[in-house]
């Protein structure tokens, strides 16, 4: 049975399982959006025609998505708080340099030590 992570007692993740949802088609239409968020929150939809299950819907592998959706299924679930528009903060752009001045001073660096 697949698990997700949730916080147990002084914040430690702990197993439970996929919530699993049972949902006729002509309800699986009407109300698509949600069953979505649902299956975003890890969980499973299995979809019935006259009761009897058809198909499933499920989550995507996380090491299958990108990094930036795989950030936004951690704060659906709770496990992370997304970061406020005041904690973000610019990565200062790179100091020009010569082509190879890096390269010399590593050098000049390591032959110091060496000496």
């Amino acid at each position: 049975m697949m698990t997700n992570s949730e916080r147990g007692h002084y914040g430690y993740k702990r197993q439970v399982p996929m919530q699993s949802i049972s949902v006729g088609v002509r309800d699986a239409k009407t109300n698509l959006s949600k069953l979505l968020k649902a299956v975003r929150k890890n969980g499973e939809i299995i979809l019935t025609d006259r009761g009897r299950p058809v198909g499933k819907i499920v989550p995507i592998e996380t090491e299958s998505l990108p990094l930036q959706e795989r950030v936004m299924r951690l704060e659906d679930q709770g496990v992370i708080l997304p970061l406020s528009k005041k904690s973000r903060k610019r990565i200062p752009a790179p100091i020009p340099v010569e082509d190879d001045l890096a390269q010399r001073l590593l050098k000049e660096d390591r032959r110091d030590r060496d000496e």
